[in-house]
């Protein structure tokens, strides 16, 4: 028998609405849902490749526990009753000698993450993290701190933009089919994109212009580019005169960062960026400088990601067709939002491990997503107090964090490491247990809230059953809670019962899911006028010198300085992904670990014949005692002071024998960086590592 799902991709974080085509029980076919605007029938690569990884032997099968020493892969099947009653004995001991605190849980955020935060607090825990500390945290307090919504509750209108820029942005070999195609539309349209990048990408191919700018030194571009604006009377006076609060301050700041100035710190001469400057003053308000994504990168990033929402405001560009606009939720369209399951949950009084909610040096930083470097500390010093077990939901940190040898020493001094995941990651690998979650083809989630012109509720559906003995989340939390007491807090049996509850007093029934796989909630994208703009700031205006950071005694303008040139030998270590590789998530599927087994190392044309590297030869690539081996790609399209990589590669668990012990894993270099982030936004500083290159026969 034949049907037709409505659901939502899985490959990676974005979560792309698709249609899945099912015949005898079999997924046949997989395409984007063509209902979700912008997104028609597309499909990135790893979308594509979604049919290779639901049959792919190579990802857990059953649960699993650990029987030798952590990290050196020994492990027994066992059933879920035996996982279950595992984990329960060990969370027993702890919650009976520290409390509920002493347990802690990280995943990868987003829209699904409801359940992940009820089932911590059920736990009688307030320490929920995900990975934004090397992510999207420094952008999301950037925008915060002038608009009072984070980088979520502000969108981008790309595909009726005059101009847009974008600092690293790699747009192009994103995750985001929507967002690339409006980007497209743009251009077709006769939009402009300006492209700033160490290492010119796919995008830079794609873009009007082109900087090659010095790493690091974004901020130092965004002061230039606001001096002009302010000093050449190029800004939109009549809209921070009616919006903005702070603008005599700005601009008192920003007068000794000329382009002049810049252009010894960018690489980018004076007389472009005043060009361009004049430039994106006449396409105003029609301008998108976009805030950043991942922008978890050098010291002063979170400065670099609030200067460029803060010329969007210079530039009036703020709620209005081809610029920024506010994410409308189910409340601006008269209706009711979702119910969450951690409203259901007992109130938890104890103080998060990471102090934030506590500490007043951090009270400029939400602690809802936490800050997981801090984390670490607590597990070696059991200060505030000691957190023995943890759980690592869809997120790697060994991967996406810092010095994974460091990581791993603190993880040593846990009772209980538990991973939950569609694959064998390297966390899982030095796990004490492996609970396998069904495949995003497999399993049905909790309903998602979609903020946008016009919001939504989406769904995703089960297509098939598992191939494996595996299970949805919710059913993994379920089966938990009810081994240690606690399932009378999870009253759901089915998913339905889960999706009933979330709907409550929505005026939305299950049903009106089946046509479409979204449902939206307003007839018309909806659009404030501009005297009518919802400032969610405490002055409620857009807060140029922001209220909240200065009550921390955090600087709205932090006084510019030039970041650490490498010593001879020695680049900065900047790395990202291509188009068909997602984070480490699919360095292992089978079809797409054949477009690219390994990874290479770019280093600049010039600088590789200083040491007499030629394309294609293998270098030597060393930090702090740590030592790999990496063929180079020698181009001119990467500036002199860094190399760059993908990321995800250099796997050590041999179960993924596709990937196993193939290309080399930034994060091994950057030793010392789980202390290194940025106070004022949160975000590990993950770029603030070098490394001496150098032929691998010397």
């Amino acid at each position: 028998m034949a049907k037709t799902i409505y659901s939502m991709c899985g490959m990676c974080a974005v979560r792309c609405p698709i249609k899945v085509e099912v015949e005898d029980g079999k997924v046949t076919w997989i395409e984007g849902n063509a209902h979700d605007g912008g997104m028609g029938q597309s499909l990135c690569a790893k979308g594509a490749a979604g049919i290779a990884f639901e049959h792919d032997h190579e990802r857990p099968q059953s649960p699993m526990i650990r029987t030798g020493a952590r990290g050196e892969g020994q492990w027994k099947s066992v059933s879920w009753d035996e996982a279950y009653d595992y984990i329960a004995d060990k969370l027993k001991t702890i919650v009976g000698q520290h409390g509920g605190k002493a347990i802690a849980l990280s995943d990868r955020g987003g829209c699904f993450n409801d359940l992940t935060k009820s089932f911590i607090k059920a736990l009688g825990s307030p320490n929920y993290f995900n990975h934004d500390c090397t992510c999207g945290r420094n952008a999301n307090h950037a925008c915060k701190s002038l608009f009072g919504y984070g980088r979520g509750g502000v969108k981008y209108d790309i595909k009726n933009t005059k101009h847009i820029v974008l600092y690293g942005r790699n747009m192009t070999e994103s995750f985001m089919v929507k967002e690339v195609r409006s980007l497209m539309d743009a251009l077709e349209g006769g939009a402009k994109l300006t492209y700033i990048d160490p290492r010119a990408s796919v995008t830079a191919g794609k873009a009007t212009r082109y900087w090659q700018i010095r790493p690091g030194t974004d901020y130092a571009l965004n002061l230039a580019i606001i001096n002009t604006l302010i000093n050449h009377n190029l800004y939109d006076h009549d809209f921070i005169n009616k919006h903005a609060s702070g603008f005599a301050e700005l601009s008192d700041f920003v007068q000794q960062y000329t382009p002049e100035w810049a252009e010894q710190e960018t690489s980018i001469p004076a007389e472009e960026i005043v060009q361009f400057c004049h430039e994106i003053a006449a396409d105003a308000p029609h301008v998108i400088f976009h805030g950043g994504w991942m922008v978890a990168r050098y010291s002063d990033t979170f400065y670099a990601s609030r200067t460029a929402y803060l010329i969007n405001a210079l530039l009036g560009s703020i709620e209005v067709k081809g610029g920024l606009f506010i994410g409308k939720g189910p409340g601006d369209a008269g209706r009711k939002s979702l119910k969450t399951l951690t409203d259901l949950m007992p109130a938890v009084d104890d103080p998060r491990c990471d102090g934030l909610g506590t500490d007043k040096k951090l009270s400029h930083l939400d602690k809802g997503p936490g800050l997981l470097q801090l984390l670490y500390p607590c597990l070696e010093t059991d200060k505030p107090y000691p957190v023995k077990a943890y759980f690592a939901y869809r997120h790697d940190p060994l991967i996406s964090m810092p010095d994974p040898e460091a990581q791993k020493k603190a993880f040593d001094n846990l009772d209980l490491l538990v991973a939950i995941d569609v694959n064998y990651s390297e966390t899982a690998n030095y796990a004490d247990v492996i609970l396998p979650e069904a495949t995003y083809l497999e399993r049905d989630n909790i309903l998602m809230t979609l903020k946008g012109w016009n919001p939504a509720f989406g769904r995703r559906q089960k297509a098939i059953e598992p191939l494996y003995d595996a299970k949805p989340m919710w059913e993994i939390v379920k089966g938990i809670l009810e081994r240690i007491g606690k399932g009378e807090l999870f009253p759901f049996s089915t998913i339905e019962e889960i999706w009933n509850y979330q709907l409550q007093d929505t005026g939305v029934a299950i049903e009106d899911f089946e046509a479409k796989g979204i449902v939206t909630l307003a007839d018309n994208n909806m659009c404030w006028e501009r005297d009518q703009i919802k400032i969610k700031t405490p002055s409620g205006k857009i807060e140029l010198v922001s209220t909240i950071l200065e009550e921390a005694k955090v600087a709205s303008f932090e006084p510019y300085k030039s970041p650490d040139a490498p010593a001879d030998g020695s680049y900065r270590l900047l790395f990202g992904r291509c188009g068909y590789q997602a984070h480490g998530q699919s360095i292992n599927n089978p079809i797409l670990n054949t477009m690219l087994a390994e990874n290479s190392l770019w280093i600049n044309k010039e600088e590789a014949a200083k040491q007499g590297i030629q394309d294609g030869d293998l270098v030597s690539m060393t930090n702090n005692g740590t030592t790999a081996t990496i063929r180079a790609k020698v181009t001119e399209l990467i500036h002199p002071e860094a190399v760059f990589m993908l990321h995800g590669y250099g796997r050590s668990n041999p179960k993924q024998t596709r990937a196993f012990g193939k290309g080399v894993a930034d994060q091994i270099f950057e030793k010392g960086l789980l202390d290194n982030w940025s106070r004022a936004g949160g975000g590990v500083n993950l770029l603030e590592c070098f490394v001496t290159v150098k032929p691998a026969n010397l």
